[in-house]
């Protein structure tokens, strides 16, 4: 927008300046005639000349030097105002496009005690677990039953054959250290979280003293198992595997997969598997078959050992009596044995897990030997 204020100087002259009508229609016989009585008032020019979008730059001059205005003076734009250090920053992380806000930082992580070890050496002993769900250890009722089907799969219904278990997925250590507390020799952690490692699962092992017959590896179980040579060793094959991966994290089919493929199982290893509802599990993992599978709600539990654990699971092929029959609908629907020690050990661990749960009180009676 420019405004000009014309006096007598200015070459552009009005009408209005002409007191005397002869004298203007004289010297300039096609303006209009105006008759003024008092003195008039300087003429204002009010010119804007973004106004007409229309007009080219040529024609913005010519008009602006009919009314004796310099072109340059008026159609010069000023430059940008200088960019301020925010603006350059968004657009060199955006390029105009909405920057997010930051993130706010995560909370401290924390621990609570809620788990303890079940059976063996250190039963009833408290352990570490963090707040949330981030590491989901594997359920009471879950490992209870593990651990007392391997127990009686293994002719030992007091406690664990001695050997070496591998936990993979450890988080808390809570199924290792179930694992030592009730007779296994050496067990290897596999947990890829430092934090867990460094605040639940070291003082978890501190607390139990199991920390010197334990190897953690800070490692992802995929890369644990291309490399399980090189972690483990020339120890050879474990005894126990226990695999409880985060669900939604892991493929089971690729895992499974490498796991059977490893040089990790053996001809007597027994795997523990913790998966949930409508996943597919085959029947065997290598040179192992399934010996049982349980479901507990939308978990599921299946173990794979060797043959010989098979036949023993199964038993005699001796006919059932009536106080047998009698106890199929308290212990499941799993095929039931004929011989009296298979029998005793079912209800030992039948008894075992509903002591854990609260449910009996008498347990050293039944677990005396007076059957």
């Amino acid at each position: 927008m420019a405004v000009v204020s014309l006096s007598s100087s200015s070459p552009i002259l009005s009408p209005l300046l002409f007191t005397n009508p002869a004298a203007a229609s004289s010297a300039h016989p096609n303006l209009p005639l105006f008759t003024a009585t008092n003195r008039p008032r300087p003429l204002s020019i009010v010119f804007s000349y973004k106004s007409r979008s229309d007009l080219s730059s040529e024609d913005k001059k010519i008009l602006l030097e009919r009314y004796g205005l310099d072109p340059h003076d008026l159609l010069f734009e000023p430059p940008p105002p200088p960019k301020s250090k925010r603006t350059k920053e968004v657009q060199k992380r955006g390029r105009g496009k909405e920057v997010q806000p930051p993130e706010e930082p995560k909370p401290p992580r924390t621990t609570h005690k809620l788990l303890q070890v079940l059976g063996g050496k250190a039963r009833r002993k408290k352990l570490l677990s963090p707040k949330g769900m981030d590491v989901r250890p594997m359920m009471v009722v879950v490992k209870g039953a593990a651990f007392d089907i391997l127990q009686a799969a293994c002719g030992c219904p007091a406690s664990l054959r001695p050997g070496r278990w591998l936990d993979l997925y450890s988080g808390t250590g809570s199924v290792g250290i179930e694992a030592i507390s009730r007779g296994c020799s050496e067990v290897h952690f596999v947990e890829m979280d430092p934090w867990v490692v460094s605040d639940v699962l070291r003082p978890n092992l501190e607390c139990t003293g199991f920390l010197d017959v334990s190897v953690i590896h800070t490692v992802r179980v995929e890369n644990f198992l291309e490399r399980a040579e090189q972690f483990v060793g020339k120890g050879g094959s474990f005894d126990y595997i226990s695999v409880t991966p985060p669900y939604t994290e892991v493929d089971y089919g690729m895992l499974m997969g490498q796991i059977s493929k490893s040089p990790l199982i053996g001809e007597d290893t027994f795997v523990v598997v913790e998966y949930p509802s409508r996943t597919n599990m085959l029947d065997s993992c290598g040179c192992l078959v399934k010996i049982t599978e349980r479901r507990f709600g939308r978990t599921h539990l299946v173990i794979y050992g060797p043959r010989w654990a098979q036949k023993n699971r199964n038993g005699c092929d001796c006919a059932p009596s009536n106080a047998m029959i009698r106890s199929k609908s308290k212990i499941g629907n799993s095929a039931f044995p004929g011989c009296l020690s298979t029998i005793r050990t079912l209800i030992q661990t039948m008894l075992v897990q509903d002591y854990d749960m609260g449910l009996v009180s008498s347990l050293p009676i039944f677990l005396s030997g007076k059957l």
